[in-house]
């Protein structure tokens, strides 16, 4: 019962946007090749520099650690990545302390609050959209979600379930800790 419960929560809130006005934009880390974002990470960085472009915040943080075997962190690929397609460097955080979803939300939090910030507009893909919005509340973060309309795993049918399926057991586990 709690799975399904679960996985019909994610369903509905992927397909949710709620893009406005916020403190900043945060975008969650994904693979990084060799200093180049992958396609899911460039999918998410670029639906961030469509939101700043909009006026939704004057900041992009960008979050991720450094994976096994890499040298250089997601979130550094992500913020050169987006300095390099015209958001200004000073608009751009990156916040590489974290490998998974908790430790980043941890780190941006660490980051935002000291600096009255709170409301932010998170980016990831839909399946994640959920579990991130517990995430936040256990931060104390007031948070939106804006899923990525672009990313190559919404465009593999297949694919998609399977991060559906698999987040509706990562969702308890989330809603247990934001509590």
């Amino acid at each position: 019962m709690a799975y399904t419960v679960s996985l019909v929560m994610v369903l509905v809130t992927s397909q949710q946007d709620q893009r406005r006005p916020v403190d900043a934009i945060v975008v969650l880390g994904a693979a990084q090749y060799n200093g180049r974002p992958s396609p899911v990470l460039r999918a998410r960085l670029d639906h961030a520099r469509s939101l700043y472009a909009d006026g939704a915040a004057p900041l992009v943080i960008v979050s991720g650690g450094v994976g096994r075997g890499d040298t250089i962190s997601e979130a550094a690929v992500g913020r050169r990545y987006l300095v390099s397609h015209g958001i200004p460097a000073d608009a751009v955080i990156a916040q590489a302390e974290g490998r998974t979803t908790m430790a980043s939300m941890n780190a941006v939090a660490a980051w935002l609050q000291p600096r009255g910030l709170r409301r932010v507009l998170l980016v990831s893909d839909p399946f994640h959209m959920f579990r991130l919005r517990l995430e936040a509340r256990r931060t104390a973060l007031e948070a939106y979600t804006s899923p990525t309309e672009s990313s190559p795993i919404s465009a593999n049918p297949v694919l998609e379930l399977r991060y559906l399926l698999a987040e509706g057991f990562k969702v308890p586990v989330a809603w247990v800790r934001s509590w």
